[in-house]
């Protein structure tokens, strides 16, 4: 019935995740909830792993792009499982050297980082800081020399692949705010400044293409651009970079008609490709690094909810609405991304109610679906929202000062609080 593994219908006919049942999680966690299977995290993680052994010879190493999810509890179960850490800001840094991640397993990215962003990276240790720009460089540089440190850096390059997803994430193309591009010449020279930069070490080039994409081709292709780049950069300079970082961005189920690659296809893929380029031009293997976030959390979550009234519309249309919205999950406002929705309490019955999802906040924008079957509401039934366990936590705010909800972790039917509910208190809590 589920494309997920972690979700099913008891008895009852509730949805159930991680063998928990739904409904009694609201009962003692309240809604809106975030809930995340614990063991499909994990396997994620796993198979990413298994993957780069197979494929890489265990040369390389999945790094969790954290922007996706990030909170203590997350940090933890990626530390565990053995991946990297890909952080985008000081918070981000902040939160995983306060769970104990380890500072030389963090790549530190970001398109305008602060300069108490890059001071705080150099004081922690972190593994790699990704270049975004000169003037980041050369902030960098002369802050590391004031220091004393020499600092190892990765730098980031627009491929100019074209990703087919949303305009507002896709990243790889010649118009975008991040990185240097190749087709002006602007990423070599990037290259030779920070060569020439006394307190930077070049060890890494980077890119990434865009997010939920479902073909491999761009990914191939990605690939080969920047395995021809770093030959290009040994012929120029002579320095062999000792490792390749090609971003993430794999798709997943958001709908059943969703087609997602496994992921091992992929991998494989890529790795033929780099091989086949590495023979090419003559070059050892680089050191292969990946940084999925999407899917090894997506799948894992879902958001519930409490129906409140419903509105029936003659030949127009029919609004159910919810206890959360876009303060808790403004995907739909922002890119009309596409859910399945269904009534926890029915889940063993067939979707027969067409219904637009609205939200709480003072927005006609703040819509969760539009259109969508589930199953006849009524009031006071829980709604699940599949799939909402990459960027809703991360993205949620408390516009009309609406605390944010709580996470909770559910693993072998045990569910335990990972982040406890924001309360009012919470919302004044910086007020002067």
């Amino acid at each position: 019935m589920f494309v997920m593994d972690c979700l099913s219908v008891n008895e009852k006919g509730h949805l159930t995740i991680g063998g928990c049942d739904t409904i009694q999680l609201a009962k003692e966690y309240g809604t809106p909830l975030y809930v995340m299977d614990e063991t499909t995290i994990r396997n994620a993680c796993r198979a990413y792993k298994r993957s780069f052994e197979k494929h890489y010879a265990g040369k390389g190493l999945p790094f969790y792009a954290s922007k996706a999810l990030n909170c203590k509890a997350i940090c933890r179960i990626i530390m565990e499982e053995g991946l990297g850490l890909d952080v985008v800001s000081g918070g981000e840094l902040y939160t995983a050297l306060q769970a104990g991640f380890p500072a030389n397993k963090i790549h530190m990215h970001g398109n305008n980082k602060t300069p108490a962003e890059l001071r705080m990276a150099l004081d922690a240790g972190v593994g790699r800081i990704v270049l975004d720009n000169l003037f980041e460089m050369e902030t960098l540089n002369q802050m590391a020399g004031n220091l004393g440190k020499k600092v190892a850096v990765s730098m980031r390059v627009k491929p100019g692949i074209d990703a087919h997803t949303h305009e507002f994430i896709r990243t790889g193309q010649i118009d975008s705010k991040f990185g240097f591009a190749l087709e002006t010449g602007e990423a070599l020279q990037a290259v030779k400044q920070v060569l020439a930069a006394e307190n930077l070490t070049l060890k890494e080039l980077h890119c990434h293409i865009g997010s939920q994409i479902f073909e491999i081709e761009p990914f191939v292709q990605a690939a080969k651009v920047m395995m021809d780049f770093m030959a290009e950069i040994r012929k120029e300079t002579g320095l062999a970079i000792e490792s390749l970082n090609l971003g993430g961005g794999f798709g997943i189920h958001y709908l059943t008609s969703d087609q997602p690659q496994p992921y091992d296809r992929y991998m494989e893929a890529v790795s033929l490709a780099i091989r086949e380029k590495a023979a090419e031009h003559d070059v050892p293997m680089p050191f292969i690094c990946i940084e999925p976030g999407r899917s090894i959390v997506g799948e894992a979550g879902i958001t519930l909810y409490e129906i409140g009234g419903i509105k029936e519309i003659p030949n127009v249309r029919n609004y159910v609405s919810i206890d959360g919205g876009m303060t808790d999950n403004p995907r739909f406002a922002l890119y009309q991304s596409a859910y399945t929705v269904l009534i926890a309490d029915k889940a063993g019955q067939r979707a027969d109610y067409q219904a637009t999802i609205a939200g709480k906040c003072c927005e006609s924008g703040d819509l969760i679906q539009k259109d969508t079957m589930i199953q006849t509401p009524e009031v006071g039934d829980i709604l699940a929202v599949l799939s909402t366990g990459a960027y809703n936590y991360s993205m949620a705010s408390n516009y009309n000062r609406i605390p944010r909800p709580a996470i909770v972790l559910v693993r072998d039917r045990e569910a335990r609080l990972a982040v406890r509910r924001e309360s009012y208190e919470d919302l004044i809590r910086n007020d002067l």
